[in-house]
């Protein structure tokens, strides 16, 4: 049997990363190539039917022997360990990563190796390169994370290790370097000096892209948001400086926040923003049947999220720097226009710069360009109808037939 290694840190949740390597893996058994799992950490594949739509439960797995879940961070130094055991264990003809923790694996191999960049490191590592790189000149996620101690310690000690296993330039050490988006591919190159190859992670094929979406007619003065609570999705700006000046110029508009609060911090982030939007002098409520501006609903089922969905008339994205955007392509298929900040992936891939969906480069922007969406019924559906436009080419069976054309280059 020809075997695949695809090696992931940590599967064991429904993210963007997670769904690239699901997808991946998907796409390497129909080249004839049997996927190999490895990881950090346990999971249960059989997960990934339910989350995705896509059933991993037949693949072999390899993962470490035990756990290091008190050190997320230092787990990425480890995702070479499960991976070389796959490799020892199955000896196969291609290794897919997507971790640049891997320099053990590139010393005299006998495999095709793809490397697929979510976010190269080098920008948050070299403070010229990050300068150069970031809207605004930050990063929301680091900042949020390992600014302040003692989580700078944290950081800083990983920073130290992380030489010791990280390959030094991707394109010397793997024969394929991917990357999740245009605004990637130029931190990539801006970091080493060559172009990488994109590919748009796809939608799951468990979220459906309407073929109708419902008219504007039918559809409520509602904008939707979507991600889990925390810093970096800045729903705190939203509730501050764009929903108090929203709902008086459009009246009716409301706000549904959905997010994922499963942890301490993302729900102490979720009464931040509670307390935030009451202070904004807006009625807040958990609760859809009551009569509020802004609803914010924490782990709502997929049902609830697409029915609103199918009510509403925008989708906002207040991330700065979003990588890719894996909730915004979700809103698309719903044929939702969206509006995103000039910035990162979202922006240049998905709004495709103004083209696809509508940009914004602060809260006055923000505001003038959803309550055109909410009142301007003709634009609306030109916008809609490039939304869902864009989510078809971004199904599980594209995203294949391309990773699949560049596997083939490889051979």
């Amino acid at each position: 049997m020809n075997y695949s290694v695809v090696a992931h840190r940590f599967w064991g949740d429904p993210g963007g990363g997670q769904l690239v390597c699901a997808a991946v893996a998907y796409s390497l058994e129909r080249l004839g190539l049997t996927p190999v799992l490895s990881g950090v950490f346990k999971f249960d594949p059989a997960k990934y039917k339910e989350w995705f739509g896509i059933d991993l439960s037949r693949y072999p797995v390899v993962t470490l022997p035990f756990e290091l879940n008190a050190f997320g961070l230092y787990s990425r130094l480890a995702s070479w360990w499960p991976a070389k055991k796959a490799i020892d264990k199955y000896k196969p003809s291609l290794v897919f990563i997507d971790e640049p923790t891997y320099k053990p694996l590139a010393r005299g191999r006998m495999y095709r190796l793809i490397e697929y960049i979510h976010f190269p490191l080098e920008v948050v590592l070299s403070p010229e390169i990050k300068k150069r790189a970031y809207a605004e000149g930050r990063d929301p996620y680091f900042e949020e994370r390992y600014s302040k101690f003692p989580l700078n310690v944290y950081w800083w000690l990983f920073s130290k290790l992380l030489p010791m296993v990280k390959r030094e330039n991707p394109f010397l050490s793997a024969d394929l370097v991917l990357v999740n988006s245009r605004w990637i591919a130029d931190l990539v190159q801006l970091a080493f000096g060559e172009r990488p190859e994109v590919l748009n992670p796809p939608i799951a094929p468990n979220v459906d892209v309407v073929e109708r979406p419902r008219p504007f007619e039918e559809r409520k003065p509602i904008v939707v948001m979507l991600g889990r609570f925390s810093q970096e999705k800045r729903y705190h700006w939203v509730v501050r400086e764009v929903a108090p000046r929203l709902v008086k110029e459009v009246p009716g508009a409301r706000f549904v926040i959905f997010g994922g609060a499963a942890t301490p911090t993302l729900r102490a982030y979720y009464e931040r923003v509670k307390s935030l939007a009451s202070e904004a002098g807006l009625r807040v409520s958990d609760d859809l049947s009551k009569e509020a501006d802004v609803y914010l609903v924490a782990n709502a089922s997929r049902r609830l999220i697409n029915e609103v969905m199918d009510g509403a008339r925008a989708f906002l994205h207040a991330t700065i720097n979003e990588h890719w955007g894996i909730a915004v392509a979700e809103a698309m298929a719903r044929g939702l226009p969206v509006v995103v900040h000039k910035s990162g992936g979202a922006w240049t891939d998905l709004a495709e710069e103004g083209r696809v969906g509508l940009g914004y480069e602060d809260a006055g922007g923000a505001v003038d360009v959803v309550a055109r969406l909410l009142t301007d019924g003709k634009q609306w559906a030109a916008l809609s109808a490039k939304s869902v436009e864009k989510a078809r080419g971004l199904r599980l069976e594209i995203f294949a037939q391309k990773f699949g054309e560049f596997v083939r280059r490889l051979s």
